[in-house]
């Protein structure tokens, strides 16, 4: 199985790349994890929210790969505890099909883009910038797994 990261933003701070590499290093090799970036469109006062939402979920499509079980990481998905994210992240990974989990663009996630999502999840009702997104996400994966190996970290 393999799980991927795409999230469509530009450079991060140096912060973010430390704190993902951190937890990146600490999942299972078994989930072969991958961060994908995906380049955003450019956004002027011209163009309408809707071009740039279709055109960012274009880019996103092209490197999902076929068969894959996506997840759109968006304010208004589930909210679940750790817990219940470990069960949920498990049934996944029973499922035989590689995850991809998903970051949209600054201006969120095309709406057909985000409804055609197998699910979506949302790591808190609040706005964060992508960079914390990526480090509290990865953190949550690697929770998640020491969950299901009975591990104390998660106390």
């Amino acid at each position: 199985m393999k799980v991927r990261l795409l999230t469509v933003s530009g450079r991060q701070p140096r912060w973010v790349g430390e704190g993902c590499a951190e937890y990146e290093k600490r999942l299972p090799r078994a989930w072969r994890f991958e961060l994908v970036e995906v380049k955003p469109l450019a956004r002027s006062g011209s163009v309408p929210r809707e071009k740039v939402w279709q055109g960012e979920a274009e880019r996103l499509r092209q490197v999902i790969p076929k068969g894959s079980l996506v997840v759109a990481l968006d304010e208004r998905g589930a909210s679940w505890s750790t817990a219940r994210f470990a069960q949920q992240f498990d049934r996944w990974r029973q499922s035989g099909r590689d995850l991809t989990f998903v970051i949209g663009g600054a201006d969120g996630f095309d709406p057909g883009f985000r409804d055609a999502a197998d699910a979506r999840l949302s790591l808190s009702p609040m706005t964060m910038p992508h960079g914390l997104v990526r480090v509290v996400f990865l953190e949550q994966l690697y929770r998640a797994a020491t969950v299901l190996d009975g591990h104390p970290y998660h106390k």
